[in-house]
């Protein structure tokens, strides 16, 4: 019966400041072992590891972006997909059967090409790489697991989150669901510094766990944008829409190339520290082509050859926004029965059946000049003397966010409309 099914929920937060981020083979659910294996040699294990799911996360995020971009062609599109797989897969280590193999399956991971084993252990230095300090970058995830305080959940899963997954773990009382939403919109808010507050809108009082993840990303471009540029300009949000929006504009030398295969622009613009944006910019009438076209193969030939070129770049000051039931999103890629009453994950509560009722991601963009620090540099370039193009990114376009150190796609987006929240 559906009343006798207590309620997990999933919930996941991204918040990208853009300014200008082993296992016992074929087991699961066991923490990987300590080597005695030197420092250095474990680390390129781990570096191999995390690079092994990358293209997994790539085509993850690909698959989910299609869905949403499916589903409305005049809303902003922004999502975390690392945060997504991190949250489903560390769910997967409480999971059996179907539920288990669908989790994986839904997330790209193709179980004959890799192992479990290999899977958290990539998730596992995925997280340790992106939560190592670093001056330049803030760059920070965090994985809660919230307990209502009467259950009794499995020891071998609280100890896998946490090994694998630094996992936290808070105990709560669901029925008191106004209490039990503030302490994870708390949390929340302090991992993301403020930035998305109220994620939880509502609670259901027979919760029994509540797994949450964040993302926070903040950087500096490299090559900051002067403030006293920014004019306000048009953008064509489509052939009848036309809104105002804050122009920066630069006159320098850039990553930027168009490409005949994608129809568009492609610019790759840099982080001080080890990420980088991608922004594709489509010919007018090629928004649909370019979403058709683009794969992590085309992006890594960007990646792999880049030099710089001179261009007069007009990028848009924007504050986006999306937030997504991913019980609906997920379901299309086949990820179903975690939320049914037939799901298995009695590798988390062994005493009653167990789904997970609800999962909600929000991930919030922003993009400006500089960033909260004041760039000190004056940057001067040599330009070449020929007449360079101008590129003004006043239609909508794709934005892609990537680390270069685990290759992952933190973040992935389209701009349609800069002055929709």
């Amino acid at each position: 019966m559906a009343s006798s099914i207590t309620r997990g929920l999933l919930l996941l937060a991204g918040l990208c400041c853009l300014v200008p981020i082993s296992l016992a083979e074929g087991l699961q659910g066991h923490a990987v072992q300590e080597t005695d294996a030197p420092n250095q040699d474990r680390e390129h294990h781990m570096e191999a590891a995390c690079h092994k799911i990358a293209p997994n996360l790539a085509d993850f995020a690909f698959s989910v972006y299609r869905q949403v971009a499916s589903g409305s062609t005049t809303t902003n599109i922004f999502f975390s997909p690392v945060s997504i797989a991190i949250a489903f897969a560390m769910l997967s280590l409480g999971a059996k059967g179907d539920t288990h193999t669908e989790i994986l399956n839904g997330l790209d991971f193709n179980l004959t090409e890799i192992t479990e084993a290999e899977i958290h252990e990539g998730f596992q230095h995925l997280l340790h790489t992106l939560n190592q300090p670093d001056n330049q970058l803030q760059l920070t995830t965090g994985n809660g697991l919230f307990i209502n305080e009467t259950a009794k959940l499995v020891s071998k899963f609280l100890e896998d989150i946490k090994k694998l997954y630094h996992s936290e773990a808070f105990s709560i009382n669901f029925m008191d669901t106004e209490a039990a939403k503030k302490q994870i919109n708390d949390y929340v808010e302090k991992g993301t510094q403020g930035k998305i507050v109220d994620l939880v809108q509502d609670l259901d009082k027979d919760t029994v766990f509540a797994l949450v993840n964040y993302i926070f990303f903040k950087g500096k471009w490299e090559k900051p944008f002067d403030a006293e540029r920014t004019t306000e300009e048009d953008f064509h949000v489509d052939a009848e829409t036309t809104v105002k929006v804050p122009m920066m504009s630069r006159l320098g030398m850039f990553d930027l190339h168009y490409c005949d295969t994608l129809a568009s622009w492609v610019l790759l613009m840099d982080y001080v520290g080890n990420a980088t944006a991608f922004f594709i910019l489509p010919d007018e009438g090629k928004l649909q082509h370019l979403e058709d076209t683009l794969t992590k193969e085309i992006l890594s030939k960007f990646l792999e050859k880049r030099y710089p070129s001179s261009a007069n770049l007009r990028f848009p000051k924007l504050s986006i926004s999306g937030t997504y039931n991913l019980q609906t999103l997920l379901g299309k890629l086949g990820i179903t029965k975690v939320f049914s009453n037939g799901a298995d994950l009695s590798g988390i509560v062994e005493e009653v059946p167990l789904k997970l009722s609800k999962a909600v991601h929000k991930a919030v963009l922003t993009i400006d000049e500089k960033g909260t620090e004041a760039a000190g540099a004056t940057i001067l370039e040599a330009i070449p003397m020929s007449l360079p193009p101008d590129v003004s990114y006043n239609r909508p376009f794709i934005a892609i966010i990537h680390d270069n150190t685990t290759k992952a796609p933190l973040f992935v987006g389209k701009v349609v409309n800069p002055t929709q929240k």
